[in-house]
């Protein structure tokens, strides 16, 4: 796991029921990245992504911009020892 890296990511913006969890979950898979995405109850959508770090990092810039109607005003990222995660999921 040593070439692997995680990013904890926050999201800010119009990013609920603009399908950001279900375009970042399709984003996530095409580049070979795990992890999960949720939403939070104060609005905003937080996000774990673990894989090679060129990865990860295509997906913490992809943040900024996100879903065709997301509207994201801001992307806090927090970089963490990986925990090894397998797949993809949108948790509730």
């Amino acid at each position: 796991m040593d070439d692997r890296t995680r990013a904890h990511v926050f999201v800010t913006g119009k990013v609920q029921g603009v399908y950001y969890r279900a375009t970042t979950r399709d984003t996530a898979n095409e580049v070979g990245v795990d992890g999960w995405v949720r939403n939070l109850d104060d609005g905003r959508v937080e996000t774990v992504f673990e894989g090679e770090q060129a990865a990860v990092e295509e997906l913490v810039e992809w943040c900024h911009t996100g879903s065709p109607r997301a509207r994201v005003d801001d992307v806090e990222v927090e970089y963490e020892k990986p925990e090894g995660l397998t797949g993809f999921e949108v948790r509730w």
